[in-house]
């Protein structure tokens, strides 16, 4: 399916403010873009890199003031995620060397924490997917996702504490229990077609059966029409802006997400 995607954010800066971005999409198996536009306002000098984790990520300075950021991509992706009930659990010593870091606790998901109760939760389960299977289960019934919760960023453990969050925070908790089962998982953030409030996204990924699955406790069904900007081990490697200075957010930010009915 063709989506087409756009983002707008909006500053009101009291100085000169550098900021690191994480808004193109790239192109890779699961998506090709086709399309895209980045627009500064004003136009500053922009570097891009790519993070550790294969992120394209782009650093400006921008003047104090009004500045806006815009961007909107036309992207391919599927219209379903891959789902492999049985797919088996991968020994730690046979996993490739770049998936190592996502079964290590990290700032938001305090796996060490969890081994108990990720035990409990998949309790008779074949390990692997089914084990991740059952934990998104308990989480969409355990756990209340609730769009307009204002705790700010919240670590797996308060998650779990709380009972409810966005979808960051549902996917903090998932990532803790999986990795406490010795199963790699990693943050995604990116777009949802037909999420409901529209907003950016964020779910988790799990690697089992030599590779990386798509699990999203905020969705009672495994939906496709995703758009992937970045993955990391949590939230703070797959933030869409960080700015240094005085924390000024968005006075206003806008999401679409479009189904194209050819592509462009």
């Amino acid at each position: 399916m063709w989506l087409r995607t756009a983002c707008k954010l909006e500053f009101t800066l009291d100085a000169p403010t550098p900021f690191i971005l994480m808004l193109r999409a790239r192109s890779g198996a699961r998506q090709w873009v086709a399309r895209e536009v980045y627009t500064l306002v004003p136009s500053v000098p922009v570097v891009e890199f790519t993070d550790m984790y294969g992120n394209l990520c782009q650093r400006l300075v921008a003047p104090a003031g009004e500045f806006a950021i815009e961007t909107s991509a036309d992207v391919l992706t599927a219209e379903a995620i891959d789902v492999a009930p049985g797919a088996p659990f991968d020994a730690v010593q046979l996993l490739p060397d770049a998936v190592l870091a996502f079964l290590l606790p990290s700032r938001y998901c305090e796996s060490e924490q969890f081994a108990t109760m990720a035990g409990e939760i998949v309790a008779g389960v074949a390990p692997g997917y089914d084990q991740v299977a059952a934990i998104c289960d308990w989480i969409r019934r355990e756990v209340r996702f609730d769009p307009g919760t204002l705790y700010g960023h919240m670590t797996a453990t308060e998650v779990n504490l709380r009972r409810e969050g966005v979808c960051r925070d549902l996917a903090h908790l998932g990532i803790a229990l999986c990795r406490s089962l010795c199963i790699p998982a990693r943050m995604v953030v990116g777009y949802l077609h037909e999420l409901a409030p529209m907003d950016l996204h964020a779910w988790f990924e799990a690697w089992v059966g030599g590779r990386w699955y798509t699990f999203d406790p905020t969705q009672a069904i495994a939906r496709g029409g995703r758009v992937t900007l970045g993955f990391g081990r949590d939230a703070a490697d797959v933030a869409i802006f960080n700015q240094f200075g005085p924390a000024l957010p968005p006075h206003r930010m806008q999401v679409t997400v479009q189904l194209l009915e050819d592509p462009v």
